[in-house]
């Protein structure tokens, strides 16, 4: 027992905690005792210590559990609650555009000459070059108690505000979800895929001319069979083609369905085919556009309310508009099959859609008239057109970054310093839009445009002011600074099949016999983007 003391008495003094005389051979009770309460001491305030560093560590540990993230990285900035279930993020999208014509018609004709300026030989306008503002658009998107989420997203470009996105939405499980409000139709491939993602300065006439843009309502989607199959349904107010629906009230009462299936078979293998997907979407309604087209004296006057849209070019000049007095009277029905495939630096994108329309021809007034009694609809006048549109786009990132439907992340960050290029992607594309030929012509057959004397109200459009189709090829380079930052270049070149008047172009509307169809002269444009998005 002596010695256990001695060597335990030995070791204190070479620690240096005892700092009292002692002798390695003492003997004495009273020195042992002594010894033998200090030990207890040093021993209860270990103990106390150890137990103050562990009620610290708990302390620290509940707060950090309670302590509010704050995050800011290339993705966007957030804060939100510890445990992930509750945060707010905030991010943006600023383009900034510039387009130049070498070619090309603006179709203003139908406003008065002093507004439209000259027109030239096809009886149109020039176009213009300009510099302008694409999307301006921050975010604020969260969620609260993990499974409840929200977006908004509001457009300040083109001269004034509107909301591009606003919805809530349930994220229950992968399987099942449920977006309610104002959001990108799940029908399109292209449409789904970011406005600061995508491959080109602007959509195709796949997405831009035939498929929704954003519609109110409430859809639900999700993934199944081990997330290699995504499903999506929607009931939602209904857009014309192309259409961006506004945040309103709808006049009509009737609903469109949406409807899409998309499949990634070989998704996380090890396949070349690994980056293969393809589905289907569709839309379907029974809408009636508005019969008192006298937009001016009707309250909330829309200009899309006749249920019909106008198709634009890539350069967003309009070479289609249906006639004045035309509007949606009957079943609308669009499908669209579409597929992408990425495999290393190389993508593929690929997508057709189909719309048939019920139109009929309204009696009385066009719009601009006195009265707000509804207009009649023409007897006989009621037809079914159906207008195609497809596309095939490819991109290559010459720099061997991996494509993908998101956005491109440079192996290499644009630096001068540290001699980083970025990333560098080629990419073309072929897209075109063929509009049903009765589109043209009366409802007894005649084709307005061409020598007819028919009414100037009698077709549902005018040949020599609206193309029968445009085709678009286009090439262009983008170059990623960084995975926040890219600028893009792009040339399109659009040729028209019909579209424009011969014979009398200078007078406009004025006269119908002895009009005939000329193609509109070729649009040729060059389209240049500085972007960055966060």
């Amino acid at each position: 027992m002596q010695f256990k003391y001695t060597k335990f008495a030995s070791a204190l003094l070479a620690t240096g905690l005892l700092s009292l005389p002692y002798s390695a051979n003492a003997n004495d009770s009273t020195e042992l005792e002594e010894l033998r309460g200090l030990v207890q001491e040093l021993s209860q305030q270990v103990k106390v210590l150890a137990r103050k560093g562990e009620i610290n560590e708990e302390a620290a540990a509940a707060d950090k559990k309670t302590a509010p993230v704050i995050k800011a990285s290339s993705s966007g900035f957030s804060f939100g609650s510890a445990d992930g279930k509750n945060e707010i993020k905030f991010r943006g999208l600023i383009q900034a555009d510039h387009r130049h014509f070498s070619e090309g018609a603006n179709d203003v004709r139908i406003r008065a000459r002093d507004r439209a300026g000259v027109y030239g030989e096809n009886g149109f306008n020039s176009t213009d070059d300009t510099s302008l503002l694409r999307r301006v658009r921050p975010t604020i998107e969260g969620k609260v108690a993990g499974k409840y989420g929200f977006r908004f997203t509001p457009e300040f470009a083109g001269g004034s505000a509107s909301a591009v996105d606003a919805y809530v939405e349930a994220n229950l499980s992968p399987a099942l979800n449920v977006r309610a409000g104002k959001f990108k139709s799940f029908v399109g491939l292209e449409r789904l895929q970011g406005g600061g993602d995508i491959k080109f300065v602007e959509r195709s006439y796949v997405t831009n001319a035939i498929l929704p843009n954003r519609d109110l309502g409430v859809a639900v989607y999700g993934d199944v069979l081990d997330k290699k199959l995504n499903y999506a349904v929607g009931v939602v107010n209904g857009v014309a083609d192309g259409g961006n629906i506004s945040t309103g009230t709808e006049y009509n009462g009737e609903r469109e369905y949406t409807a899409r299936l998309f499949a990634t078979p070989f998704k996380d293998s090890d396949s070349a085919l690994a980056g293969l997907g393809f589905g289907v979407g569709a839309t379907y309604t029974n809408f009636t556009g508005e019969q008192n087209l006298n937009y001016t004296d009707t309250a909330a006057a829309d200009a899309t309310r006749n249920g019909l849209p106008s198709y634009v070019t890539e350069g967003q000049n309009t070479f289609f508009r249906y006639g004045a007095n035309v509007i949606a009277d009957g079943k609308r029905f669009r499908v669209s099959p579409q597929a992408y495939y990425y495999n290393g630096p190389f993508g593929l994108i690929a997508e057709y859609a189909r719309v048939s329309q019920d139109v009929s021809l309204l009696n009385g007034k066009v719009a601009g008239g006195v009265t707000n009694d509804l207009l009649g609809f023409q007897a006989g006048s009621k037809q079914n057109l159906s207008h195609d549109a497809w596309e095939i786009g490819g991109s290559y990132l010459v720099t061997g970054e991996d494509a993908s439907f998101k956005g491109v992340k440079p192996k290499n960050d644009f630096d001068l310093d540290k001699g980083g290029w970025g990333a560098w992607e080629l990419v073309a594309r072929y897209s075109e839009i063929n509009l049903d030929k009765d589109t043209f012509h009366n409802p007894a057959g005649k084709l307005f445009g061409e020598n007819q004397t028919i009414a100037i109200n009698s077709a549902y459009a005018d040949a020599t002011k609206s193309a029968k189709s445009a085709k678009t090829w286009t090439a262009g380079i983008n170059w990623y600074l960084n995975s926040n930052t890219k600028f893009a270049l792009n040339y399109a070149q659009t040729s028209f099949d019909g579209g424009a008047i011969s014979g009398n172009g200078q007078t406009g509307e004025a006269q119908t016999a002895g009009r005939s169809v000329k193609d509109r002269p070729d649009e040729k444009a060059l389209l240049a983007r500085f972007q960055v998005a966060f």
